[in-house]
């Protein structure tokens, strides 16, 4: 068919989410992954990335609309102010969160997280949230609560390979709950970890070990081609509409290179 114009897909923007088109766009492509027998079904991985929301510094105000209290607010100058999310908010993307990780700047953020399948590395399942220190692990178990409930063995055994920031005991307690085995890469970093040595010293995790560096490529498609390294759109509906597109777009790119590698 007679691809759609930009303009076209931007004014329909709020219906295909009111509809939620674009993910059963996503599922449609992933049903297709299932069908040529590219995915176990049983293996995953997950991980986050950290997407530039499309509102500077200047935009996060009090919310209270008093900035007396903001030395050189007026100006512009929001050097030597205290500012947190608790008491500001962008007055040009209010669902966006002021957040850093590691040794980045903070930044007006969202944070998109992906759950892969770890055959081939497709994504199974993609969302965007808002930034904060436990988005990545709340998201990864709604994820792969998704992927358990659409296995049809209800006894047939999960694996989850993830970093050492999932190396939480809630979250390897709601793994397990969830009988899901989770193959988390230990912390050890002047605390205990939370996954047991058993686990980590079973052939299984050595493989999800190496297999959840695939989940990188994605993130790195869709900054790059994708152009999501900043969203150009505002509100975490849009912002989680473009991810998952882009997920899905990463997929069929991905299905093409596998099709050359395994011919039918």
């Amino acid at each position: 068919d007679v691809v759609w114009v930009p303009t076209v897909f931007t004014k329909n923007r709020e219906r295909l989410i009111r509809h939620d088109a674009v993910i059963e766009f996503f599922n449609e492509v992933v049903a297709i992954a299932q069908k040529k027998d590219l995915l176990s079904g049983e293996h995953f991985s997950v991980d986050g990335t950290l997407i530039q929301a499309w509102a500077g510094h200047k935009s996060f105000v009090r919310k209270d609309d008093d900035d007396q209290d903001d030395e050189g607010s007026s100006a512009g100058d929001f050097k030597g102010s205290k500012r947190s999310n608790e008491t500001h908010q962008s007055s040009t993307d209010p669902d966006a969160r002021l957040y850093r990780k590691g040794k980045t700047g903070s930044e007006l953020r969202y944070m998109g997280h992906t759950l892969t399948d770890n055959r081939h590395g497709l994504v199974v399942n993609a969302r965007v949230t808002r930034a904060d220190g436990h988005a990545e692990r709340e998201a990864a178990k709604i994820m792969i609560n998704d992927a358990r409930q659409a296995l049809q063995d209800a006894g047939a055994e999960i694996t989850l390979g993830a970093d050492k920031g999932y190396d939480a005991q809630e979250f390897i307690e709601a793994c397990d709950e969830m009988k899901v085995t989770p193959h988390v890469a230990q912390n050890t970093s002047g605390r205990r970890s939370a996954v047991s040595d058993m686990i980590a010293s079973s052939a299984g995790y050595a493989i999800s070990q190496q297999k959840r560096k695939l989940i990188e490529q994605g993130f790195g498609w869709v900054k790059t081609v994708g152009r999501m390294r900043q969203a150009m759109v505002r509100g975490l509906k849009k912002v989680d509409q473009m991810f998952v597109l882009n997920m899905a777009a990463y997929n069929l790119v991905r299905l093409r290179s596998l099709a050359q590698v395994r011919p039918s």
